[in-house]
């Protein structure tokens, strides 16, 4: 059972580790400034989430699913707050480019 909790626990954190370059090359290839803004939190929130799942398969522990999730469910809603107040502000100053 612990080889199938660690090789489970790997590849949630490699799918998560993907997630997050796939969102640093989104948003180093992405046009403007909303596109990028898409691609980073969308992929940031799925991609801590799955790396969160990851360690706690690796950790084995059910108590750790706890800190881990109250984590995810901080940087995610932070990490939408902050998307919000960014997109907001960009297009209060009228540039829509």
């Amino acid at each position: 059972m612990t080889t199938v909790l660690q090789v489970v626990g790997l590849t949630l954190t490699t799918f998560g580790v993907s997630f997050l370059l796939i969102a640093a090359l989104g948003v180093w290839r992405l046009p403007d400034v909303l596109s990028r803004l898409h691609a980073l939190t969308k992929a940031d929130s799925a991609g801590l989430a799955l790396i969160a799942l990851g360690a706690a398969c690796l950790k084995g522990r059910p108590d750790s699913l706890l800190v881990l999730g109250l984590c995810v469910v901080l940087v995610a809603l932070s990490g939408v707050t902050i998307g919000h107040l960014i997109a907001r502000a960009h297009l209060s100053e009228g540039d829509l480019e």
